[in-house]
């Protein structure tokens, strides 16, 4: 069970000797910069978290959108403020490895920032308004094969995770399709449910309470496995696409600067939040798993999935202004 795997990691890096930050955590306020507009799921777990810590450290924990550019505008904000702890950014697959390697950004994801916890790694969801047709994978290839080049797909951005899923199913499924970025899941999952655009692989923290309340229609999750939130979604590889995985990440991070001790201090009281019965039930309600753990193993993932999509980008011949 995903919550078992989870919790069991968070748990292991508990047990482990704790090295105490030389000054302590800073009396505040502290800020958590997201790169997307309010409402996205980075949005949404920024909030949960921040909260907590701000309990934990009994200080004020501000979340502060600065949304554009699939989240570069946020992470080049705070690769150049102080390393004193007061700004953190909610690092995500966009920012820290995707569109660094379509496009020139003001930073580099690989030395500008110091990591102190990955939070979770989620599918993402396929989904429609309820007004449109093609409620499967199945009829929404035909309906996209029948009108070439005339279904639209929102996104967060040129370039964010949920562009490379629609790039990586219009190449798998051989149907071209209309992009529609914006500057985060929010707006997009607004125009969705009201029908100015069609579709969208969003994440499925954003979706989520847009599909439970019946406004978004989810056709298919894109790991490989169904998440236990969604046992009733099949997979895009269930779907007739098989391998198909197309996944979102978020984490915390600081300023390169910042001391490495400090780095470790957040992260102990980051997996005492992450064990939080609010917290578990918020990432399990969006699909969460893999999170917790030191900065080294954040960091090295974050590595990891650099060199991943700067190959898939590169190989794929994807452009960041489709």
């Amino acid at each position: 069970m995903q919550r078992r795997t989870f919790t069991a990691g968070v748990a292991a890096t508990l047990a482990a000797p704790l090295v105490r930050a030389q000054g302590g955590i800073p009396a505040g306020p502290i800020r958590i910069i997201v790169g997307f507009a309010p409402g996205g799921g980075t949005d949404i777990l920024a909030r949960v978290i921040g909260q907590k810590l701000g309990d934990l450290w009994k200080t004020s924990v501000i979340v502060e959108n600065k949304a554009g550019a699939s989240g570069t505008i946020a992470a080049d904000y705070v690769a150049k403020q102080p390393g004193d702890g007061t700004t953190l950014l909610m690092a995500h697959i966009n920012s820290q490895a995707i569109t660094p390697a379509l496009t020139r950004v003001n930073y580099d994801p690989a030395t500008d920032f110091q990591p102190i916890m990955l939070v979770g790694v989620t599918p993402n969801l396929l989904i429609c308004n309820e007004q449109q047709p093609a409620k499967t994978v199945k009829d929404l290839v035909k309906l996209c094969k029948d009108n070439p080049g005339r279904i639209s797909f929102g996104s967060a951005g040129t370039g964010s995770a949920q562009h490379l899923a629609l790039e990586m199913f219009m190449l798998a499924a051989k149907v071209k399709a209309i992009h529609v970025p914006y500057k985060g899941s929010g707006p997009m999952l607004t125009d969705l449910i009201g029908g100015q655009i069609q579709y969208s692989f969003d994440t499925m923290t954003a979706a989520t309470p847009h599909v439970k309340s019946g406004k978004a229609i989810a056709l298919a999750q894109t790991r490989l496995q169904r998440v236990k939130a969604y046992p009733n979604v099949p997979t895009m590889a269930e779907s007739g696409f098989p391998g198909f995985e197309a996944t979102t990440w978020y984490g915390l991070v600081g300023p390169a600067k910042m001391p490495a001790a400090l780095a470790k201090r957040m992260n102990e009281d980051m997996n005492k939040v992450m064990l939080m019965p609010e917290v578990v039930e918020k990432l399990e309600a969006s699909g969460a798993s893999e999170g917790g753990g030191s900065p080294e193993k954040f960091g090295e993932f974050m590595k990891t999935e650099q060199v991943k999509w700067a190959k898939v980008i590169r190989e794929g011949g994807v452009k960041g202004d489709s």
